[in-house]
């Protein structure tokens, strides 16, 4: 059996230790663990790589402690809108929604949507019509608020009435995945709220294939979190894949390369979570922190959000 590979993210610009309880940091790492676990037994199964990242971020936009699905971030006018995105390293196929109201798992509407290859991004109603008409779970806006995001937005529109900045973790955090399966293909996929506050329609890099996300077989796959603007501007999978391609360089140059040398000068947050073809598996941040999670080639699993690395059983 040829090596497998799995790493999960929460959202890079993670608070000060103690700007939760222990209890809190403990449940966030045991939903990184469900997300480890429910990809994993797909590839352990002989799964395909881009089911797995489907799974992963299923658990983690059901979860309520990272910016996705039920708990995502409140936008200008107190609504959510969610954006997430699938690709497959195999066939470069992509499926993307953004600026969705009622999906209650963004990341299983933009697997449809790749699958009915009819388009490879939709957009606000008409992405949540397509997610009902393929009979996907919807749910009223107020599943997907949490007191914490409420919290967060108050905290935001006090910042831009004050002029002043909010923390990374007020400000945003996107959840997503990167496999690599037995079969030697490759799949990433990414979900988020966006940032707290943003402009109503706003749109990040999440769901923009080359950008959030991005996945090619025998090169790598990545999924980002952090600053969107520049992520799209960057075109930040793309470029790591284009390193690692075109010039000879190994995922973790590549990948670092572009969150401590690109998006260096502009001062902003930003973090990934990548695989390459041999299994090879990174997560740069520039941040205090980053919710992530792995899982070795000998198939041990660790799950972390600051320095501090935990094995986990899966």
């Amino acid at each position: 059996m040829r090596k497998i590979a799995l790493a999960v993210h929460g959202g890079c610009g993670v608070m000060p230790e103690d700007g939760m309880s222990a209890e809190d940091w403990a449940e966030a790492r045991r939903d990184l663990a469900e997300a480890l676990r429910a990809g994993y037994a797909v590839l352990k199964a002989g799964g395909r790589a881009v089911d797995a990242v489907e799974a992963a971020v299923v658990v983690m936009e059901d979860s309520p402690h990272f910016n996705a699905g039920h708990g995502a971030a409140l936008n200008e006018n107190s609504i959510h809108e969610l954006d997430a995105s699938i690709m497959d390293g195999e066939t470069l196929a992509a499926g993307a929604v953004s600026a969705a109201r009622t999906i209650r798992n963004p990341v299983r509407a933009a697997r449809a949507l790749m699958e009915d290859g009819r388009a490879v991004f939709l957009t606000a109603a008409a992405a949540d019509r397509f997610a009902e008409a393929k009979g996907l779970a919807v749910e009223p806006q107020s599943y997907f608020t949490t007191e914490k995001r409420r919290q967060a937005l108050a905290a935001m529109k006090a910042h831009a009435a004050a002029g002043t900045e909010g923390t990374e973790n007020e400000k945003h955090g996107t959840v997503g995945a990167v496999a690599l399966d037995a079969a030697g293909h490759l799949a990433a996929a990414t979900s988020t709220g966006g940032y707290t506050n943003k402009p109503d329609g706003r749109v990040g890099d999440s769901p923009v294939i080359g950008a959030g996300t991005y996945a090619r077989d025998g090169v790598c796959a990545v999924s980002g979190t952090g600053k969107g603007e520049f992520f799209i501007r960057y075109v930040v999978g793309h470029e790591i894949a284009s390193r690692i391609a075109y010039q000879g360089q190994d995922l973790s140059a590549a990948a670092r390369g572009v969150v401590d040398g690109d998006l260096a000068p502009h001062e902003i947050g930003a973090g990934l979570v990548a695989v390459d073809a041999e299994g090879a598996v990174c997560a740069p941040y520039n941040t205090p922190g980053m919710f992530r999670g792995w899982v070795t080639s000998e198939g041990k699993a660790f799950v972390a959000t600051h320095e501090t690395i935990y094995e986990v059983a899966l």
